[in-house]
């Protein structure tokens, strides 16, 4: 690695990030890392303690390697053990240290942090939440007492009391491009050997596992229409193989009206574009929820399990906003299907009061969608919460 001047140290964030359920923390993280080199012009070091997961969705990543470059973001390897093969010393002073997602930074470079003059400034960027006390706590302090830092905790949000959600400056205009572009759409499908105009119902099921999905494949597989039912590889996809194993030998199935289709993992961009070719998208965890609102699609978000049920808290408190302003037929449709889906209830009842609300869904969607980008996207308003707090990093802003 290449000698760095002061100008260069003074311009270096660093992202720590320990992959806790296989791709939403990765996938949030690659995706801060990039904008932040791309369009504010900041010099980033992601560490990351999974390189095989990070490569299912960044197929450039090699995980032989524990350093690289991609796409302009430094790449570390971030051992399991965590403190025990990397020498922080030889580490160079970073601007800012970001602790992504309730990981937790090792005490050997907290250590370092403390010695370094000026210090970096230290933030905890948070798990996304809804909730009204997130507002509260957005950009506050805490004295780290042990090693006289402070760290301040950054929540994405949405409202613009918090940091935002993630987005790159020209998304939304790239994907309402895309969307009217039916060639463009065209040939996204036939990369996939898919041939788009067969369906008139196209579905993207990214999901935990859920005890009555059956209830739910039925009801596609009776709709009028023809519907193809996207599957990317993973825990859901591999539970339906064991079901069906013609799934798992030919890569696709057809029941009745209902095509379902497993599908590699897709690199960042693409999935993207696969939330905006379809007509609704099934989301879980974090990244991909974020991504479902700037596709402007119907969407259905599985929120992480917690034990407990405490992720009903949070399901409850992002619905109290979404449906906000929705008419009352359409936000307790809406209501009943995100339910049930996130309680394994079944999906037969919930499922007919929602499906001929879906042109309304979307309409709505693209009201809620400014909403949400009036709010600024999360990496400038990191950027800017950095210059407030007087770190001189050149080149912040190139917007």
């Amino acid at each position: 690695m290449r000698q760095l001047n002061q100008t260069d140290e003074r311009r270096l964030w660093r992202v720590f990030c320990s992959v806790v359920d296989n791709f939403g923390d990765i996938g949030i993280c690659w995706r801060l890392s990039r904008q932040l080199v791309a369009e504010h012009g900041i010099r980033v070091q992601l560490l990351v303690d999974d390189l095989h997961s990070f490569q299912r969705i960044c197929p450039q990543i090699s995980p032989a390697l524990s350093g690289q470059v991609a796409e302009g973001v430094e790449v570390l390897y971030w051992p399991p053990e965590h403190s025990t093969q990397l020498n922080w010393q030889q580490l160079p002073p970073a601007a800012v240290v970001i602790e992504a997602l309730a990981c937790t930074i090792p005490e050997a470079y907290k250590q370092q942090m403390a010695r370094q003059l000026p210090a970096p400034l230290w933030l905890n960027l948070e798990y996304l939440s809804a909730e009204l006390w997130v507002e509260g706590c957005h950009a506050l302090s805490s004295p780290q007492g042990q090693h006289a830092l402070n760290k301040y905790f950054f929540f994405p949000g949405f409202s613009n009391k918090t940091g935002g959600l993630l987005y790159e400056q020209h998304l939304p205009q790239k994907l309402d491009q895309f969307i009217a572009d039916k060639a463009a759409q065209q040939a996204f499908w036939q990369k996939s050997d898919i041939v788009a105009d067969a369906f008139q119902l196209k579905i993207s099921l990214f999901a935990y596992s859920h005890s009555q999905l059956n209830s739910l494949l039925q009801q596609w597989q009776q709709l009028p229409d023809n519907v193809l039912c996207i599957i990317p590889h993973g825990e859901l996809a591999d539970e339906l193989s064991k079901q069906y194993p013609q799934l798992q030998r030919a890569g696709q199935l057809q029941l009745g009206n209902l095509c379902l289709k497993l599908m590699p993992f897709l690199a960042q961009p693409d999935y993207d574009l696969l939330l905006a070719a379809c007509d609704v998208n099934f989301v879980r965890g974090e990244d991909s929820i974020i991504r479902a609102h700037w596709a402007g699609r119907p969407f259905v978000w599985q929120i992480y399990r917690q034990q407990e049920n405490a992720h009903l808290v949070k399901l409850q408190a992002f619905l109290d906003r979404y449906c906000q302003q929705m008419p009352a037929q359409l936000a307790d449709a809406i209501r009943q299907f995100y339910l049930a889906w996130n309680t394994d209830s079944e999906l037969t009842v919930s499922w007919q009061k929602i499906y001929p609300l879906l042109p309304q869904i979307e309409e709505y969607n693209r009201l809620w969608r400014q909403q949400l980008l009036a709010n600024g996207d999360l990496a400038s308003n990191l950027v800017h919460f950095a210059e407030k707090k007087f770190i001189i990093t050149p080149n912040f802003s190139q917007q």
